[in-house]
């Protein structure tokens, strides 16, 4: 499948997508956004961001003859040294982090790449992000400013942060739903259940099984997120201070503003984390709590069967004198003294509340 090569351009102009696309008037620092082919016809030279999603190989070298400057593989982008990660380039730097896909049901982390110059970005990803989508139609619409590489980069970063901190709350919420039911979970009881119905306790363990599954997921997701974080908390301060010598206007500002941001949203991480943990224990000590309920069972059956055993061995003896063996109530006596000393065990325990 063929990517498709998205390219910013700042000059005053935004022409419709068509294999042919011809200039009207439009609003100042419009974006021109053009659908590039494998023969590069609509690649223009002066493109300050080119955006390369899923790339080919022959996307890649095109961009490299257009551009001069050397376009990452998924495999450099993988790398997890932050040599690799953070490297600076003859005219510029060359970025990249691990990036959560944001999907709920199967979250992954796949490898983001910017290469940065003062004239040029380039991003090269491998699965769609919002946070694209969103800065593509602010620069369509005049919403920030496009006439800087350095701008472009802001832009994806404030966008990036915002996409992880909707994550990291929707996961608080999921988090919370996930606490009321573990803490409100009954084992003894379930909408409907009659005493004794045999199926409560495969219920009860399919219930705590979906619910350690759910943790797990929640776990899994916000490891995922921090890796996410933790490169954007790397990249920001890096770029702040190796592009000091073109960037202008509020680029300091904006720049402090985002690690401000990666900081509370570390803290917030920090406290999910402790939360899933907080959680998963509680959870295990539910399923701790079923395994006693299970052997307690098992302790008061064995215990109530120990005296009538012990009785009917003692009279299941052939010996040729025994006093009852001659007794019409003899057998009658036996079967008594056997149910009560099973019902004596099972009194006491019934009075303990050990069922």
């Amino acid at each position: 499948m063929t990517a498709r090569c998205r390219c910013v351009d700042s000059v005053p102009t935004r022409t419709p997508r068509n294999p042919r696309p011809h200039a009207e008037p439009s609003r100042p620092e419009g974006a021109v956004e053009h659908a590039a082919t494998p023969d590069g016809t609509d690649l223009p030279p002066h493109a300050i961001w080119i955006d390369l999603a899923n790339p080919t190989a022959e996307e890649a070298e095109l961009v490299e003859e257009t551009t001069g400057l050397r376009v990452p593989s998924r495999q450099a982008l993988s790398e997890v040294e932050s040599s690799s990660r953070l490297r600076r380039l003859r005219n510029g730097l060359s970025l990249s982090t691990p990036m959560i896909t944001f999907d709920q049901a199967d979250s992954q982390l796949k490898p983001l790449g910017f290469v940065l110059t003062k004239d040029r970005l380039i991003t090269v990803r491998f699965h769609d992000l919002r946070a694209y989508a969103e800065v593509k139609a602010r620069l369509t619409n005049g919403d920030g400013p496009a006439t800087r590489s350095i701008e472009i980069f802001l832009l994806l970063m404030e966008e990036l942060v915002d996409s992880l901190a909707d994550a990291l709350e929707e996961m608080g919420a999921d988090l919370d739903a996930l606490s009321t039911r573990v803490f409100d979970f009954d084992a003894g009881a379930r909408p409907g259940a009659r005493p004794g119905d045999s199926r409560a306790p495969r219920r009860r363990d399919i219930a705590l099984r979906r619910i350690l599954r759910s943790v797990g997921r929640r776990g899994k997701a916000l490891g995922k997120l921090r890796a996410s974080l933790l490169g954007l908390q790397r990249i920001v301060p890096f770029v702040a201070a190796e592009c000091g010598s073109f960037a202008e206007g509020d680029a300091d500002a904006r720049f402090e503003t985002i690690q401000r941001d990666i900081a509370s949203l570390d803290e917030f991480e920090t406290r999910l984390t402790e939360n899933v943990q907080f959680l998963l224990d509680a959870t295990l000590g539910l399923i701790n709590m079923e395994q006693n309920n299970t052997f307690r069972i098992l302790t008061v059956v064995s215990v109530v069967g120990v005296p009538p055993t012990l009785i009917a061995s003692m009279y299941g003896m052939n010996f040729k004198h025994m006093p009852e063996l001659d007794w019409l109530y003899g057998y009658p006596y036996g079967l008594a003294l056997i149910a009560t000393s099973a019902l004596v065990p099972m009194i006491y325990f019934k009075v303990k509340g050990w069922f």
